[in-house]
């Protein structure tokens, strides 16, 4: 492919159908990049080098069945893992390329959802029954497809609908077209899943999505939104679940800002920006943060269960992510890769194969979700692609001009009402994440000790571990069925960790091992911290009955008491532990219980439990109660 200019570019990209893609993310530029195309298995394997070692620039596409790497569920569709290998990577104006790519419409046939209204409802309601209801997770996110026949040529098609996104679409993280032998994906994402820069990690989890009403978005209608508590506590979850990616892949365990509005042409989202350092490899850390519990949903290992046994059909790409790998040109510090990583996850795009367009659309499902609702959800952003893109009447005030130049419409986020609005979300967090997370001077008030946490599939773990480590201790994490009952007994102190299911379950086998661990350390007699699901655990072996919640804690802030100190925790349970009303002791363990009776907090010798979450960004007290309760459990018994 020539230099000439983005005309002989363009159409050079119609007649010779070779790979190519466009990227636009600098609002200012359009990015060409050509080359030859490589499917690999693994993300180890994506070939950041040639065979002489030389770094060169990858885009990856990356099919949600990538999660297999990690070992969790899926419809496995074959979906490849496809490299784009750049040869070519040139930059073109913005307004030029515009002008010479195809605008006439292409017109949709036999197009509309491939589950009906009311079967996507019903798949909400036993999502809520089933899987929230019965301790399966917080949320999950279940997609549907719009889609549609078209007879217009492929690329043409594509590059139409990349022009319209150009024109019409705002606030987009990155707009882009990828054409491949069979197989076309042209979006406007506005969500980046996780970048790598100079060795500091961004991940920027959106969730909650308000529809503009026709004629326009108001501060008053948006207002009603941001006061939601679906949609704040949807935000919340959201960003605890990255928060758990962050703490894996980053030393520091990751810091947040915002929350900010992402203001789009038709829909505006809440969002958080998560940053941390990191000397991992970009490969590895798209492994370890794969994929976005914005579009799956959390516990993540648990969330891809539920989304196979309720979604019909494979994703394909719908909640991976495009992944650009480029070479750094600084001068790169001992041990940091050669590479940074900037990777969008693949949503609002439209994919294009064989002549049938296909929209995946998901609703983010909470305790509190209404059927109809998510449906409405979904519908509001098929149509936000579709309007965007030109496939369908785009929305249109009364004011609208064709041949008036584009006015920039004023941010809501600058309304001082939606900036006080959103800024007081964060009374609620806690601190610990929300600030620089120096460590201690003198090491903490457990320096030189060690911990070993066992993971029950809840990677809250890994922040249960930052936070154990900036108190001090040497932290290692093991999941639960790989953990040796030589490593409990070598442990100096064990915290046996959260996980979704119900404790009761005598046919599961990670339940039966959770309770091994719980029973083997009090056997000892040595310290033992149990968290949630282990706290249940924990409270079922010394007699104390396990019941279901009327109504889930999923994603729930309260402030209790914990042995004579009101605590704000944040609770992710739909079990509890509970004891006649009034109950403070049972046998040799001290009971912390509300008046109902539900049991948030027990300590004994050489033991100590919570029912809450106290690494979430929901427990501002997190950090505090965490020392009190690690303290109690490594004190020795008769100190």
């Amino acid at each position: 492919m020539t230099d000439d200019g983005p005309a002989a570019l363009l159409s050079a990209l119609v007649s010779d159908g070779a790979p190519f893609a466009l990227l636009a993310r600098d609002g200012e530029s359009v990015e060409l990049l050509t080359g030859e195309v490589v499917d690999v298995d693994l993300l180890g394997e994506i070939p950041l080098t040639d065979a002489a070692g030389t770094p060169r620039e990858v885009l990856a596409l990356v099919p949600f069945r990538q999660v297999r790497e990690r070992g969790f569920a899926c419809h496995d569709d074959g979906a490849p893992l496809r490299c784009l290998v750049v040869g070519s990577h040139v930059a073109l104006p913005r307004d030029a390329v515009v002008a010479e790519l195809p605008a006439d419409a292409v017109p949709l046939r036999d197009a509309g959802f491939d589950i009906p209204d009311e079967d996507y409802a019903a798949i909400v309601r036993r999502v809520i029954a089933d899987e929230i209801g019965r301790g399966e997770g917080a949320n999950f996110v279940i997609r549907r497809d719009f889609t549609a026949r078209i007879d217009t040529d492929a690329v043409t098609a594509a590059l139409t609908w990349f022009r319209a996104l150009l024109e019409h679409e705002r606030g987009a993280y990155w707009t882009f077209l990828v054409s491949t032998p069979g197989h076309l994906a042209v979006g406007a994402s506005p969500e980046a899943h996780v970048s790598a820069r100079d060795g500091v990690v961004t991940m920027n989890p959106i969730s909650g999505t308000f529809r503009h009403p026709a004629g326009g978005s108001t501060a008053d209608a948006l207002t009603e939104f941001l006061e939601s508590t679906k949609e704040t506590e949807e935000l919340f979850m959201v960003v605890d679940e990255e928060l758990k990616m962050m703490s894996a892949v980053c030393s520091d365990g990751g810091r947040i800002t915002g929350p900010h509005l992402k203001e789009m042409s038709r829909l505006t989202h809440t969002e958080y920006v998560l940053r941390g350092r990191s000397r991992l490899d970009p490969r590895e850390i798209l492994r370890e943060t794969m994929f976005a519990p914005t579009v799956t949903g959390s516990p993540m290992q648990n969330a891809c269960t539920v989304i196979t046994r309720h979604e019909r059909s494979p994703r394909g790409y719908y909640s991976g992510v495009a992944a650009l790998f480029t070479p750094r040109t600084d001068a790169v510090p001992d041990g940091e890769s050669t590479h940074d990583l900037d990777a969008p996850i693949l949503i609002r795009t439209a994919y294009l194969e064989g002549g049938r367009l296909r929209v995946p659309v998901g609703a983010t499902l909470v305790r509190h979700s209404d059927p109809y609702g998510e449906v409405s959800e979904t519908h509001g952003k098929a149509a936000g692609v579709l309007g965007a893109i030109g496939a369908v009447p785009r929305d249109r005030t009364p004011v609208d001009d064709e041949d008036a130049p584009a006015a920039q419409p004023a941010l809501l986020a600058d309304d001082p009402v939606i900036a006080t609005l959103l800024q007081s979300r964060n009374a609620r967090l806690a601190s610990f994440w929300l600030n620089p997370q120096d460590a201690a001077d003198d090491g903490g008030p457990f320096a030189g000790r060690s911990a070993l946490v066992v993971d029950a599939e809840d990677r809250f773990t890994t922040m249960l571990a930052h936070q154990l480590r900036h108190l001090g201790l040497e932290v290692v994490i093991a999941p639960w069925d790989a953990v040796t009952d030589e490593q409990l007994d070598a442990a100096e102190l064990v915290v046996s960790g959260p996980g979704p299911g119900d404790p009761r379950d005598p046919a599961s086998a990670r339940m039966r091992r959770m309770r091994d661990v719980v029973a083997r350390r009090r056997a000892s007699g040595r310290p033992l911290l149990a968290v949630c699901l282990s706290h249940q655990i924990l409270a079922d072996s010394l007699g104390i009955e396990l019941a279901p919640l009327a109504q889930p804690h999923q994603g729930l802030q309260k402030t209790v008491d914990v042995f004579g100190v009101p605590a704000s925790i944040g609770f992710y349970n739909t079990f509890t532990a509970r004891v006649p009303a009034g109950t403070t002791r049972v046998g040799d363990a001290e009971v912390a219980a509300d008046e109902q009776g539900d049991v948030y907090a027990l300590r004994g010798p050489g033991y100590a439990s919570v029912q809450g979450h106290l690494e979430s960004i929901l427990s501002r007290d997190g950090m505090t109660t965490i020392e009190r309760l690690v303290a109690h459990a490594m004190t020795p018994v008769g100190a």
